[in-house]
């Protein structure tokens, strides 16, 4: 097999030949096989150093040997059957142990899907039909939150999208006085999302004191208060960024790693508002009173793997070593800057690494300023990089992990120094 031929039998199948838009790549995609640890291999036998780890859900590496053990495990004693089971609970108790929102657990099949639902309850609690939502941040890709995920855009980025349903969200920067204002001036407003890295997993970053200020003004006004932990969720910290912060939202939105890098999702809070998706709770004549199906919530292959992936990630310690290693990364991106001469910066926070090509500070800058870098900069970078076996998670983004070890960091600075160096020759980055 070769990736050409596979595009070319998937564009037979395929839209666009993809199951995902950011995996669409010219001429072709690469097809991976086989992945261990930090590394993965395509079909053509290359290898590559893993800094996208499967977007950012494998914290503890591919295949990491007591996950798969746990579902395949689980997989020959009980894989499917649609009925409550034991692991279940036991995911939700660790949940409810990590998260400080966590008093009640509700599992969902994707971080989208949380986010759906997180946002049906919000304005269930409230009584109100309307979202605040910051500029660029991310929440799925379902039509309810779609509107201003594209930095400095007040529409949704996608045909399909009815006008009435992105009526319902209000889009602003993440500035405490500009929403106390929004929410005086709209009455309809319930409920406010919050991507908990800032946009994009922190590319972004949000400013100083925000989280505490946001839940300080919404306990004043009785908005809940949702925050989007599907990539902070046991990577910022094992109790996310709200347990590192010491800022408890309503309700927290997971996914990823606390799904154990496995498909699914939750939603965790408040008992009094999630208790409103029990069936033995009535209201308005409806029990339960928010509805919520799934074939495959909480599914049994899925818990195996979450559950101990929960024990492994309790203690901290796989979060202190990928941020170790995301640190030494940056230290060696911006060290590549500096002696190539080039106006940029590599940041980020926890175990993510960004890079700005517009300077050697965001300070003062929004989210559509920061990700304002030209497509031919970023092909060149990602094409560069690929063609020396280093993958990046999105665009000029990446993440570490567990099985990053300081001597890959250093192969992946040396790899990235050449395709800097080739795109200062070539004229695309001046």
């Amino acid at each position: 097999m070769n990736n050409h031929v596979l595009c070319q039998r998937a564009r037979e199948c395929l839209p666009g030949g993809v199951s995902h838009e950011l995996r669409y790549r010219e001429p072709y995609p690469i097809y991976f096989e086989r992945a261990k640890g930090a590394e993965k291999w395509d079909v053509e036998g290359k290898r590559y150093i893993d800094f996208k780890l499967g977007a950012a859900s494998q914290i503890l590496g591919h295949a990491h040997p007591e996950i798969a053990e746990a579902v395949a495990r689980q997989m020959t004693r009980m894989p499917y059957t649609a009925d409550c089971h034991p692991l279940e609970v036991e995911w939700a108790e660790w949940l409810c142990r990590l998260f400080p929102s966590a008093e009640r657990v509700r599992f969902a099949g994707s971080g989208t899907e949380a986010t759906m639902l997180a946002f049906r309850l919000g304005r269930a609690h409230s009584g109100r039909d309307k979202v605040l939502r910051i500029d660029g941040h991310f929440h799925g890709w379902h039509d309810m939150l779609l509107k201003g995920s594209k930095p400095g855009t007040n529409s949704p980025p996608s045909l399909g999208v009815p006008q009435v349903v992105s009526n319902l969200a209000v889009v602003t920067q993440p500035d405490l006085q500009v929403i106390s204002d929004a929410l005086e001036n709209d009455c309809e407003i319930g409920t406010i999302f919050v991507e908990a890295s800032g946009a994009n997993y922190g590319s972004v970053p949000l400013p100083e004191g925000f989280l505490s200020g946001i839940r300080e003004l919404t306990s004043k006004t009785g908005h809940v208060l949702i925050f989007d932990e599907v990539i902070t969720g046991l990577r910022w910290a094992p109790g996310g960024r709200q347990s590192r912060d010491g800022v408890t939202p309503d309700l927290t939105t997971l996914a990823k790693v606390a799904t154990g890098g496995l498909p699914g999702g939750a939603v965790v809070g408040r008992a009094d508002i999630m208790d409103l998706l029990s069936p033995g709770e009535m209201r308005d004549g409806l029990s339960p009173p928010v509805s919520h199906k799934g074939t495959f919530n909480a599914a049994p292959m899925v818990a195996a793997g979450a559950v101990k992936a929960m024990e492994i990630l309790s203690t901290g310690d796989v979060q202190n070593h990928a941020d170790a290693m995301a640190n030494r990364l940056r230290d060696g991106f911006n060290k590549v800057f500096g002696d190539l001469e080039v106006e940029a910066l590599a940041y980020g926070d926890s175990s993510t690494c960004h890079l700005y090509f517009g300077g050697t500070t965001i300070d003062g800058l929004d989210a559509a300023a920061i990700r304002r870098t030209s497509p031919q900069l970023v092909k060149g970078l990602r094409d560069g990089l690929l063609s020396r076996g280093v993958d990046f998670m999105s665009f000029t983004s990446c993440v570490t992990g567990l099985p990053h070890t300081p001597e890959l960091i250093d192969e992946a600075v040396d790899h990235f120094r050449d395709t800097i160096s080739d795109l200062i020759r070539d004229g695309v980055l001046l």
